[in-house]
């Protein structure tokens, strides 16, 4: 496993992960499977979270200081299926930013092992 202190500067800081966090949501919004669990939410509150947590996750200078993953998806009834859908897009925002394999992966187990904490809460 790479070390994640180093992949927030591997992938090109702040500036990659929000291109990769622009490039998650319009794939995110853009399905209908997914829509309904996005209406009626802030995106740009939302958009500021998510690039503060990959920050997070991809070990840049930056806490997560949202709610923590059960208390921020409870009540949405998120499934397997839509759980498996965002981390698709995740995973091919991050690809075709440029994030090299073993750091896409080292971040998509990251946010794998929050699934127990989002699904079906």
């Amino acid at each position: 496993m790479p070390d994640t202190q180093s992949i927030y500067a591997d992938i090109g800081g702040r500036e990659a992960v929000e291109a990769v966090v622009s490039d998650f949501y319009d794939r995110v919004f853009d399905d209908p499977v997914l829509e309904p669990y996005f209406e009626g939410v802030d995106r740009e509150a939302l958009y500021a979270h998510q690039v503060q947590f990959i920050s997070a996750v991809a070990g840049g200078p930056v806490s997560y200081e949202g709610a923590d993953m059960r208390a921020a998806h409870e009540g949405m009834g998120i499934t397997e299926e839509g759980f498996g859908r965002v981390a698709t897009y995740l995973a091919e925002a991050l690809r075709e930013n440029g994030v090299a394999e073993e750091n896409v992966e080292t971040i998509l187990d990251e946010v794998g092992a929050l699934e127990p904490d989002m699904v079906g809460q």
